[in-house]
């Protein structure tokens, strides 16, 4: 954001008006606020050369995104968050741009709870504020632009992440010399799911598990300045846990609804995944009789393999129907 230089957008956009005046006009409005930001910026500047009036906004842009519920707000959260790619149903969030978000979320919120003019608070209190803030921004009884990313984006990464870790134990368990694994042999042993779209780890659930670990760094780091959770005492985490126990009581309906949709949207996901993945692959063994290759009990008829995935297809949306019913 420090390198947006303010001046030059505005020349840009006055450019842009002088050239295409028939189709692109800024609002009177807009060209008012953008020499306000010009003339702030260009004060800013004489007391420091790396001033940026766009950084110092960052706060309140982010705090008006994630808490503001209009759907207008909710699309330019999703172009802030991913980016080229926010149409794109295989989208993952973009990392440096939600951690610009949270940063800037996190400096409007000891703002304003007045922390930066010297207002000390304990542990507990600052876990509190925290718990808070979470569970007023995603457990919500209706559905928020920020609360429907929110769900997407953690079913993507337990689906991605059971499916990792279910790949990672199964390869750890060893060989046989059929080449499957003693896992995958002792709960699949027809083979069934062994190249099922359930189960097989692609590229989206690689990219998923990275940015998992990545968001995992970035809320630890952004965690309470004055909470290490590791040094907290018995008595502290027993006040903790009562408090949260004591928030997410007074929140249960929001919470239940939350829950409800995040099941909803794995249940989806799973669908889409049988949908978009395709039969199972298959291992043609040559023959030079072309008609042994029908009774080799190894190959598939497309009208099988058809039938097969149709039939977990089904399964998966009759669930999806019976839980919206």
């Amino acid at each position: 954001a420090a390198a947006v230089d303010v001046n030059k957008v505005i020349a840009d956009l006055q450019e842009l008006t002088a050239e295409k005046g028939n189709i692109f006009k800024i609002p009177p409005y807009f060209a008012y606020i953008a020499k306000s930001f010009s003339v702030l910026e260009g004060i800013g500047l004489t007391n420091d050369a790396q001033y940026s009036i766009i950084n110092e906004c960052l706060p309140y842009v982010s705090k008006r995104l994630l808490t503001d519920k209009s759907e207008r707000t909710g699309g330019a959260l999703s172009t802030f968050i991913f980016g080229p790619d926010k149409s794109n149903e295989d989208r993952i969030i973009d990392y440096d741009r939600v951690e610009q978000l949270v940063s800037g979320f996190g400096d409007y919120t000891t703002s304003a709870s007045g922390e930066l003019l010297g207002q000390n608070s304990s542990r507990t209190d600052a876990v509190e504020s925290v718990a808070t803030q979470v569970l007023d921004l995603l457990a919500t009884e209706e559905e928020t632009p920020l609360q429907k990313i929110f769900i997407e984006q953690l079913a993507k990464i337990i689906t991605s992440s059971t499916r990792s870790a279910w790949s990672d134990i199964r390869e750890r368990s060893g060989k046989l010399p059929s080449g499957r694994t003693v896992l995958g042999s002792i709960v699949d042993p027809l083979g069934i799911f062994r190249t099922s779209p359930i189960v097989r780890v692609n590229d989206l659930d690689e990219r998923t598990v990275e940015t998992t670990r990545n968001l995992i760094q970035l809320i630890t780091s952004n965690s309470p300045s004055n909470v290490d959770i590791p040094s907290l005492t018995n008595t502290e985490i027993v006040e903790i846990s009562s408090i949260i126990a004591q928030k997410l009581f007074e929140r249960r309906s929001g919470v239940v609804q939350t829950g409800n949709r995040l099941a909803m949207q794995l249940l989806q996901l799973t669908a889409d995944r049988l949908d978009k993945g395709g039969e199972r692959d298959i291992v043609v063994v040559p023959s030079s009789d072309p008609a042994d290759s029908s009774s080799d009990g190894r190959i598939r008829e497309d009208s099988e393999k058809k039938e097969e995935s149709s039939d977990r297809l089904a399964s998966a949306r009759q669930i999806l129907a019976t839980i919206e019913q």
